[in-house]
């Protein structure tokens, strides 16, 4: 049986993708944290889950109406979410401060509706992070080309930022180069660059999904040689272009100051296919200065079944490259793939966003009711 703590002995940390008011409540969380989970991520999609699906809201959405019946929809869903996110954090906030800033954040996305939208973007995670007021909160922004103009403006003014939706190499390097930016601007008028923190989130299992249609429909021996193989290839050659950029000395005279790398995390580690293990995104990407982030059922499957047999990520580059290679002979086009999975990963948050808001709207309507009736 292999235990987070296994992980956190070879540099990564474990942070769970999920968030729900009764973890936080009755204690689920902290027992989590107590086995080695130092932080939480959070989405649209996952708040629409949690908040359609558990009965654990309703009281809450019953106080906030009852306090201002007026409360439109999206200020409930925000006033929600914000409480969500505090909780956590305070949570974790031990874990922050042991290891100094280094770990124990809590993700919280600006929405997706300003995924394209560089001004709106900034001007809400400057909001969401004055409304949470916590230092270890991270705003999730997109990699788009909208959200890296945003990214760098937020790091400069202090506000940690968990860039999201990378799928590409490409998206990974201008994630960095924003962070970099950030940094210099913020050095240049004399700010405190170790209380700022980021981390780019590469999201690995939909490459697979996405590529294995296409070398499926194939069929010949080479392109099923390559099933599963393409999305952990990505991630090796963005780990190794993040080890080139941000180790102790690619960056000397702002680590000097005190800046921290930005770490790259594994997104979206839940195996969609079946057909493969269930950590298979867990054991294939171990390695120092990394972060991954994990769904409570893929958590409860590592801890049950999962090894660590070593730093996987550091193994394997030429075999990385050669599969990348293969694929483009099969004329596959990655690039496209991946532009096109940064779209959809947009618009899927979108769907979920809206799709949450409608719940919540009938939810406000059928408490409404409930109390006016009690009033009459």
């Amino acid at each position: 049986m292999a235990s987070l703590h296994a992980l956190r002995a070879r540099g990564q940390s474990i942070w769970l993708d999920e968030i729900r008011r009764e973890w936080l409540t009755n204690g689920e969380l902290a027992r989590w944290i107590e086995r080695g989970v130092t932080g939480v991520t959070s989405n649209p999609t996952i708040f629409e889950r949690a908040i359609t699906t558990s009965p654990a809201y309703d009281e809450a959405i019953r106080a906030h109406l009852a306090r201002d019946p007026e409360m439109e929809t999206p200020a409930l869903y925000e006033a929600l979410v914000i409480e969500d996110i505090r909780m956590a954090a305070d949570l974790l906030r031990p874990v922050y401060e042991a290891t100094e800033g280094h770990d124990g954040f809590v993700s919280l996305e600006v929405s997706p509706l300003l995924a394209h939208d560089t001004e709106g973007t900034i001007a809400e995670a400057r909001r969401l992070w004055r409304a949470v007021d916590r230092p270890n909160l991270m705003i999730k922004v997109p990699a788009t080309r909208a959200g890296i103009p945003a990214i760098e403006a937020l790091i400069a003014e202090g506000i940690n930022v968990n860039v999201t939706l990378i799928f590409s190499p490409a998206h990974y390097e201008a994630a960095a180069e924003a962070y970099w930016r950030g940094l210099r601007r913020r050095a240049e008028v004399g700010k405190d660059l170790g209380t700022v923190a980021s981390v780019a989130s590469f999201f690995v299992s939909r490459i697979d999904t996405a590529v294995d249609r296409l070398l499926e429909e194939m069929r010949a021996p080479e392109a099923r040689a390559l099933l599963g193989k393409i999305a952990i290839a990505v991630a090796k050659r963005v780990y190794r272009t993040f080890r080139a950029r941000f180790l102790p000395d690619a960056f000397p005279e702002l680590q000097a100051e005190g800046a921290r790398a930005q770490r790259v995390l594994w997104a979206s580690t839940s195996t969609k296919n079946p057909a493969y293990s269930d950590v298979k995104y867990v054991e294939g990407l171990i390695g120092p200065d990394t972060v991954n982030t994990i769904p409570m059922v893929t958590l409860q499957a590592f801890e049950d079944h999962g090894q660590v047999p070593g730093d996987t990520v550091l193994e394997g580059w030429e075999e990385a490259e050669a599969d990348l290679a293969a694929l483009a002979r099969l004329g596959i086009d990655l690039e496209e793939i991946l532009e096109r999975l940064q779209a959809e990963g947009v618009d899927a948050f979108r769907r979920s966003y809206n799709a949450l808001l409608e719940a919540l709207e009938r939810k406000r309507a059928m408490v409404l009711t409930a109390v006016r009736s009690m009033d009459d």
